[in-house]
């Protein structure tokens, strides 16, 4: 394992591979996860489940109890293994934007499966994960409790929803417009087009 500050499948701006396979491939088993339960999670709040409502609130409990370990493995990883910088072309304040939204949207991932899981333990309701196996109940009944986190976690889907449409919509912006190589960065690993 190498030490933080170091990269890891990573080379010189030249020289390409900007993120490793296991980097690259966290990023997307992330981003699917969240792009599966931002959406499920608007259709079960706004109660347009129908019959289908319980294994709707089943599949998205299940899927963010999926995105705790997922999560916790990519922050470490990304911890202990840093990609090669965006390069000089790209201005200052995109850099700082991008770092910004980057450990914005670790933080609030990381935050939002808990608080989910906080609130469906006060409900009480269970977090059945694909129907193979219960979490464990982290705090006890408290509807007025539930309520609340259930606002939170609202709040911090949106905030989320709102970071991972600029996160999308700067790639696109740098693969489509700038033509920067950014976007490959993360599909190919490499730093160039």
């Amino acid at each position: 394992m190498m030490a933080h500050g170091m990269t890891s499948g990573a080379r010189d701006p030249d020289g390409i591979a900007a993120y490793s396979v296991t980097a690259r491939t966290l990023h997307w088993i992330t981003a699917a996860l969240v792009l599966i339960l931002l959406p499920l999670g608007l259709v079960i709040a706004n109660k347009w489940g129908g019959p289908w409502q319980d294994q709707l609130y089943n599949l998205h409990r299940s899927i963010g109890a999926l995105l705790i370990p997922v999560i916790i493995t990519r922050f470490g990883y990304r911890l202990t293994h840093r990609p090669v910088p965006l390069g000089d072309e790209i201005p200052p304040a995109q850099r700082h934007a991008a770092h910004a939204t980057h450990w914005t949207l670790y933080a609030l991932l990381l935050i939002q499966p808990f608080v989910g899981w906080a609130a469906s333990a006060a409900y009480p309701a269970p977090v059945i994960v694909f129907g193979l196996f219960d979490l464990p109940m982290i705090i006890g009944p408290n509807r007025a409790l539930s309520d609340q986190l259930v606002t939170v976690h609202r709040s911090i889907a949106l905030v989320i929803a709102c970071l991972v449409t600029v996160h999308i919509a700067a790639a696109l912006y740098h693969h489509y417009a700038r033509r920067d190589g950014v976007l490959m960065r993360m599909i190919t690993g490499q730093t160039t087009n």
